[in-house]
């Protein structure tokens, strides 16, 4: 027969073991996923963007909403909402629209997406990166005007995506 001294042991020990899978368990869990780990799901949601040195007619700030894609579950589709009459005063600028579709990508840690201000033509491209240490609600990378409107020469724009709450 097991003594109850034992049996009060036994349980204390038992106690202890569990509680420190539990504490482990939630350190391992509230750690940042590396960024080829992250899924496009976990990009659902709104961003603000911030561009540097955006051209001519385009504003600095934005807005994008980040969705599933309804065709390709593990894509992303979403919208760019941009105040195109604070950029250029009251003019409109070729090729853009102030808000404009997004489809694309999450693939090994890198954003890929695609913009098109007429739902035909692609418009522009976004290429990014998470920020290392912003558990992905941070990339940075460049994004180009690809429009019918845009130079030949047309520079890549530094920009940073920033979760909302």
């Amino acid at each position: 027969m097991i003594s109850k001294t034992f049996r009060i042991a036994l349980l204390l020990i038992a106690s202890c073991a569990t509680s420190t899978g539990l504490i482990a368990q939630t350190k391992t869990d509230t750690a940042c996923p590396a960024a080829a780990d992250m899924k496009a799901a976990q990009l659902y949601g709104l961003w603000a963007v911030r561009f540097d040195n955006p051209p001519a007619g385009l504003p600095a700030r934005a807005t994008m909403l980040l969705e599933r894609h309804a065709e390709f579950a593990e894509s992303l589709a979403g919208i760019v909402s941009r105040d195109l009459g604070a950029a250029a005063g009251t003019k409109a600028i070729a090729g853009h629209a102030a808000k404009a579709a997004l489809a694309g990508d999450l693939e090994g840690g890198m954003l890929l997406l695609d913009e098109s201000s007429d739902n035909i033509s692609i418009t522009g491209t976004w290429n990014g990166e998470m920020v290392e240490g912003s558990c992905g609600k941070a990339f940075k990378g460049s994004w180009k005007d690809t429009s019918s409107s845009a130079p030949d020469n047309a520079p890549d724009v530094p920009f940073t995506l920033t979760r909302l709450p």
